[in-house]
């Protein structure tokens, strides 16, 4: 049986290209779309108002519920839906130490697969950085990211994944200088972080290697949002009927 999914934000980027790809597919349907302001039909699913999720849950008993909206409605949103039993995708970024917590509780109750970038590319772009910046002692590191200029969270959740995975593969470099002004030479243990917000440009991001007459460049470029709707799907109808838990998009691609 496909997986039956709800989607909030379903006016926004990404929950309309949730909402498209699923049309496309025969392991999940969409059961249920929400969004904050009224809107027309998206795809061809009629759009609820968010405000009355716990409801439409309760109602329509979707499998999974999946999240690319802000982080505070997200908190909201996936706490409705652990008080519903219903599983959550969430690829929002930006959240605070406390909603991290409240994320956290709701995966004691109901399963909660959590990622900052649904990419398959994006999951071989880690493990490449990983085993370069092992590969590569003393290089000097740098960050790039660029995203479409209505993104609000800077770096980008994938960015901060990106720089978590070199940290983990090159301790001593444990100082994030985000980007430069003046007088701003090297120091050891730093890794440069660069930010850009433009256009409508899904998402890129690029690590930098550099040592003596060697540069090793690793990029990732998301052609279109497709690529994460896609993914995310993939997360959803693996994760409807697991165990309560925090899951990572890993376990999905293995």
């Amino acid at each position: 049986m496909p997986a039956r999914i709800a989607v909030t934000g379903a006016d926004g980027r990404m929950g309309r290209e949730v909402i498209a790809a699923a049309n496309d597919r025969d392991d999940c349907d969409v059961a249920l779309a929400v969004n904050r302001s009224p809107v027309d039909p998206v795809e061809g699913v009629a759009v609820d108002d968010a405000t009355n999720l716990p409801a439409l849950l309760a109602d329509s008993d979707p499998d999974v519920l999946v999240d690319f909206t802000g982080p505070d409605s997200s908190v909201e949103y996936v706490a409705a839906a652990a008080e519903a039993g219903v599983a959550c995708v969430v690829g929002t970024t930006g959240f605070d130490d406390e909603q991290e917590a409240a994320l956290a509780d709701a995966a004691r109750t109901v399963p909660v697969l959590r990622a900052s970038n649904f990419s398959r590319g994006v999951a071989a772009l880690r493990r490449a950085v990983s085993e370069a910046a092992a590969a590569l002692p003393g290089y000097d590191v740098e960050v790039t990211e660029t995203h479409h200029n209505a993104k609000v969270d800077a770096p980008s959740g994938t960015a901060l994944t990106l720089l978590d995975d070199i940290e983990a593969a090159r301790p001593e470099l444990d100082e994030r200088v985000h980007g430069r002004e003046g007088d701003s030479p090297r120091t050891d243990g730093e890794i440069g972080v660069h930010a850009r917000r433009a256009g409508d440009i899904a998402g890129e991001h690029e690590v930098l290697l550099a040592g003596d007459e060697n540069v090793l460049e690793l990029t990732h470029r998301a052609g279109s949002r497709r690529v994460f709707a896609a993914g995310a799907l993939d997360a959803a109808a693996w994760l409807a009927g697991r165990d309560a838990g925090a899951y990572d998009f890993t376990e999905v691609l293995e």
